[in-house]
C-alpha cells in the first residue's frame, strides 16, 4: 500500500456576496446597539426625574431591544451553515439566553419590565455588542485596529459577569409573577392531558447558568489567550 502525502487545503474564502451580507449585518447591529446605549444614557443621565416618571426604561427602549436582540437569531443560522467560524452550540446558547430574557421574561411579565436587572443587562449588552459587531465588521474587510482586538478580547472579563447578573435579576423579578399568575403555563385538566409550568422553566434556565456560564466564560479566556497571549495570531470570527 503506497503512502500518500497529505496536502493541507486552504480554507475557502467567502464569496463577495457573503462578505457583503455579513458586513452589512454587523454594521447594522453596531448602529442598533449604539442607539440602545444612547437611549440608556439619555434616560438616566440627560433626562430628569420628570421624564423617568412618565415612561419606564422598557417602554422607552423596547422597540430597539426587541428588533436588534432578536435579530441575533440569524447568527445561529450563520454558524450552522458555515458562513462564520463560530461554534453553533455556543452561539445558540448565547443567543437564546438573551432572547429568553427579552421575550420570555421582560415581555412576558410586568415585574420583569421593572427589574433592576434590566438596565444592568442592557448596559452590558450594548457595550459588548458594539465592540463585538464592530470587530466582526472590520475583520471582514481586514482592517481591524489593534485596540479593537484588545477590547474584543478583554472587556468581556467585566461585562460578561455584569450582563449575567442583570439577566438573573430579570429572571428573579419575573419568577414569582409567573408562579402566581400561571404565565404561559398549562394546567390540568385539559384536552391534552398534559401540564407545563413556565415558572419551573424559569427556574430551570436560572439554574442552568450555574454549569454553563463558567464554561462560556472560560471559553472566552481561551480565545483571549489564543489571540492576545502568544497563541495563534489568527483572528476568530
Amino acid at each position: 500500500m503506497s503512502a500518500k502525502t497529505a496536502v493541507k487545503t486552504p480554507a475557502k474564502e467567502p464569496s463577495s456576496l457573503t462578505k457583503f451580507y455579513l458586513f452589512a449585518y454587523n454594521a447594522v447591529q453596531v448602529g442598533g446597539w449604539s442607539y440602545i446605549l444612547y437611549q440608556l444614557v439619555n434616560y438616566y443621565v440627560l433626562q430628569g426625574p420628570e421624564f423617568r416618571a412618565q415612561i419606564t426604561l422598557w417602554d422607552y427602549t423596547r422597540l430597539a431591544v426587541i428588533i436588534f436582540q432578536n435579530a441575533a437569531f440569524v447568527e445561529i443560522l450563520n454558524a450552522v451553515f458555515g458562513l462564520v467560524k463560530s461554534n453553533p452550540v455556543v452561539t445558540t446558547f448565547q443567543v437564546f439566553s438573551r432572547m429568553m430574557v427579552v421575550v420570555g421574561v421582560v415581555m412576558a411579565t410586568p415585574t420583569g419590565k421593572v427589574s433592576p436587572g434590566l438596565p444592568i443587562a442592557l448596559f452590558a449588552w450594548a457595550i459588548t455588542e458594539i465592540i463585538r459587531y464592530g470587530f466582526y465588521a472590520l475583520n471582514i474587510i481586514k482592517v481591524v485596529p489593534s485596540f479593537v482586538v484588545f477590547l474584543r478580547y478583554t472587556t468581556f472579563i467585566v461585562l460578561y459577569p455584569i450582563g449575567v447578573t442583570g439577566e438573573l435579576l430579570c429572571f428573579w423579578w419575573a419568577q414569582r409573577y409567573a408562579r402566581d399568575h400561571s404565565v404561559w403555563s398549562v394546567e390540568l385538566p385539559n384536552k391534552w392531558n398534559a401540564t407545563f409550568s413556565y415558572y419551573a422553566l424559569l427556574w430551570i434556565v436560572m439554574l442552568g447558568y450555574i454549569p454553563i456560564f463558567p464554561q462560556l466564560y472560560m471559553h472566552m479566556f481561551a480565545l483571549r489567550r489564543k489571540i492576545l497571549g502568544g497563541g495563534s495570531k489568527k483572528k476568530a470570527n
